[in-house]
């Protein structure tokens, strides 16, 4: 079961994101607040397998919120649900320290997804934004690092970058686990990773032409 927290300022938007969420069987909600500094206090009591996070509420939010969550909390996961999905707000929360980003205008089951992905591999990117954030590292940098990496190696890394794990990958793909697991060796090598999320932070910190 997965133990989560709401945390929107909303009144109406936080009861009915409840309401929707206790429906489904694996997830239940164990808290909610209205703001950061709500949601801090109850952490301190409660056992939260997953923060559900708006960026924008009263007193501290954006980035220095999830900075402050996850210096207190650096194992517990965030997703971010929020009406925002601009590139440089979406890196922003990211570089803070998010787990996962998604937009409130998602169709619920996608919701309901990317809670259970960021508890089974830490990290959920809609497919668009991570192409999105991708592109925009891209241009800022001198060299695209992912210009050493073959097609297919391409495809898996951005296929890891959205948080899909290596048995996901091999069904979407036809191919074989053993030979997903090659290509993601093969390519965090190339681009002197040692993990995954590695790969997703790298991914999103632009690098500065030379």
């Amino acid at each position: 079961m997965i133990r989560l927290m709401v945390v929107d300022d909303h009144d109406l938007v936080r009861a009915g994101l409840i309401q929707f969420l206790s429906l489904a069987p694996d997830v239940k909600v164990v808290a909610e607040a209205g703001d950061g500094a709500s949601m801090l206090e109850k952490l301190r009591t409660t056992e939260i397998d997953l923060v559900l996070l708006d960026l924008n509420m009263p007193g501290l939010s954006d980035a220095d919120l999830i900075v402050r969550l996850r210096s207190l909390y650096p194992d517990l996961p965030i997703l971010v649900l929020s009406m925002h999905s601009e590139t440089q707000i979406v890196m922003r929360a990211m570089k803070a320290g998010a787990s996962g980003y998604i937009s409130k205008n998602c169709q619920p089951p996608v919701l309901l997804d990317a809670i259970r992905k960021v508890i089974a591999t830490g990290k959920y990117l809609p497919p668009n934004v991570a192409e999105q954030l991708a592109f925009a590292s891209a241009c800022t940098r001198s060299n695209d690092p992912l210009e050493v990496l073959s097609d297919r190696e391409q495809q898996i890394y951005r296929m890891l970058v959205q948080g899909e794990n290596i048995g996901d990958i091999a069904r979407q793909l036809y191919i074989s686990d053993k030979t997903v697991s090659t290509h993601k060796s093969n390519l965090l090598n190339k681009l002197g990773l040692k993990n995954v999320a590695e790969l997703v932070r790298h991914s999103l910190t632009p690098r500065q032409p030379g």
